[in-house]
């Protein structure tokens, strides 16, 4: 594990954000060239929901890892960050591809179709992680509070992992394994941390 920590110390985290905008390229050249199946705003709106589900597990992932020796929290902010984007993405892919700037129809699936809450109550829960994802967000709010703050991650990716469910209406293997790994990271955070002490009672 001492290898693998210094081989992740060796990776600049700009190189983070290029790796993981690759994704988005390949939605891009299949969008300009085909390649994306017959209904290829479904193909781009699915894709970028997914890879969004995908960063914001890698992200709470980071934590959980440190208990096995494992220490990328330096790549964390990159995850997050990159999460954030391709959320946002998704939702503009919705409003512009999809509805077609069609107000009327999107404000009625926001009061009516549980899937499209869910959805939009994660992309709003993420907006104040994103804006508070620099060090001197750190400095002002606080550490215990930014903290708190940025607890909402969990409820976001419980959103989106209800969310994807939802929209699916198929509990298929990809829905299953997507619903196991958030419900095991959440459950591995009230696992007591390594080496503190239980109390015992008087």
């Amino acid at each position: 594990m001492d290898w693998l920590n210094a081989q992740a110390r060796r990776i600049p985290t700009w190189f983070v954000y290029v790796l993981g905008l690759v994704p988005l390229g390949f939605l891009i050249w299949g969008a300009i060239f085909g390649g994306l199946g017959p209904d290829p705003v479904k193909a781009i709106e699915r894709g970028l929901g997914e890879r969004g589900l995908q960063f914001l597990l890698a992200s709470l992932a980071i934590t959980p890892l440190r208990r096995f020796g494992l220490n990328l929290l330096r790549f964390r902010r990159a995850l997050g960050l990159l999460a954030f984007i391709y959320v946002t993405l998704h939702l503009m892919a919705w409003v512009l591809l999809d509805m077609g700037l069609r107000w009327d129809e999107m404000l009625a699936d926001l009061t009516k179709r549980p899937f499209v809450i869910l959805g939009m109550a994660g992309f709003l829960v993420m907006i104040p992680l994103a804006a508070t994802s620099w060090n001197g967000a750190i400095r002002r709010l606080g550490a215990a509070a930014w903290n708190r703050l940025h607890k909402l991650a969990y409820v976001a990716i419980l959103a989106g992992t209800v969310h994807l469910a939802l929209l699916s209406k198929v509990w298929t293997t990809e829905v299953l394994v997507y619903m196991g790994l958030t419900l095991g990271l959440l459950a591995l955070r009230l696992l007591p941390k390594p080496g503190m002490r239980q109390r015992i009672p008087a």
